[in-house]
């Protein structure tokens, strides 16, 4: 019976979430239950094609992606793949009628990776950002508002920006390993080799003011998915505070964490917000 390979499917989407992102695992965790199993397949899918273009250097990473975005393809078409993490995408995909130019915008940017090395302007940063980050949470906005047109396009812009304020944490806080392992450079019109603090205080205002937009989308999602998505925003907006209090050169020479107690510090307090409606 098909129902045993969907639910190892899923499982496999839920250790790849928890393996690879614990603060991702940890947010999905403060989902509603009825809805965590959807998000899991929806970072199992994403994760794979990332790992595709970051990782596997010492093969033919044109080669993988390509065989990686034909069965994507085919799982959408056939509502069925061998492959257990685009077995359990494509389930979530159907369910929630997620829009195929999404996926497409992203496997877009995700193949980005395996040539382009420096996004030089403004325009092919942002184009960027859309396919691997924006479309993400819009992904996930659909689970979140169980199909429902209108209040996904109500709350799609602020998804939208959500999703570049935790990918630019994300490139701020990775700029060495981009830049001396990957040879990338995401941010336009900024010299790594000189990143300064007035650099570095641009890019943390621009994501302050993506957070700030994605924040008046938090409080009106619905009550399966606000705490999970609040949890995952104050944590990325505390990695955004320890990095904006983090000499240039530092972030430029060492990779800047969240330590785990106060990962849990910061679920408490999340908590506390969401119970007292302060949220």
């Amino acid at each position: 019976m098909k129902s045993i390979f969907d639910i190892v499917s899923y499982e496999c989407s839920k250790i790849v979430t928890q393996s690879y992102s614990t603060s991702f695992a940890l947010a999905t965790k403060m989902l509603a239950p009825s809805i965590r199993k959807d998000i899991y397949n929806i970072y199992g899918f994403v994760r794979f094609a990332d790992e595709i273009v970051d990782s596997f250097q010492e093969y033919n990473k044109k080669e993988l992606f390509n065989a990686f975005e034909k069965e994507l393809h085919n799982s959408i078409e056939n509502k069925i793949s061998l492959n257990p993490i685009l077995n359990s995408f494509q389930h979530t995909y159907h369910q929630y009628a997620i829009p195929r130019h999404l996926v497409d915008a992203f496997m877009k940017s995700m193949r980005m990776d395996l040539e382009k090395q420096v996004y030089a302007t403004q325009a092919e940063f942002e184009e960027y950002i859309y396919g691997s980050a924006d479309v993400v949470g819009l992904m996930c906005l659909r689970v979140f508002v169980n199909g429902n047109d209108e209040e996904y396009e109500n709350l799609k812009q602020s998804a939208m920006a959500l999703g570049s304020a935790f990918q630019k944490v994300n490139f701020l806080r990775d700029l060495k390993a981009d830049y001396e392992y990957l040879n990338r450079s995401y941010f336009p019109n900024t010299n790594l080799l000189q990143l300064d603090e007035a650099s570095k205080n641009r890019i943390v205002e621009e994501i302050k003011d993506d957070f700030h937009r994605g924040y008046e989308g938090i409080v009106k999602l619905p009550n399966n998915a606000k705490f999970g998505v609040y949890t995952a925003y104050k944590y990325y907006y505390q990695l955004l505070r320890k990095l904006e209090k983090t000499p240039s050169l530092e972030i430029k020479n060492a990779r800047i964490r969240v330590p785990n107690y106060q990962k849990f510090g910061l679920l408490a307090s999340s908590y506390v917000n969401y119970k007292l409606n302060l949220v």
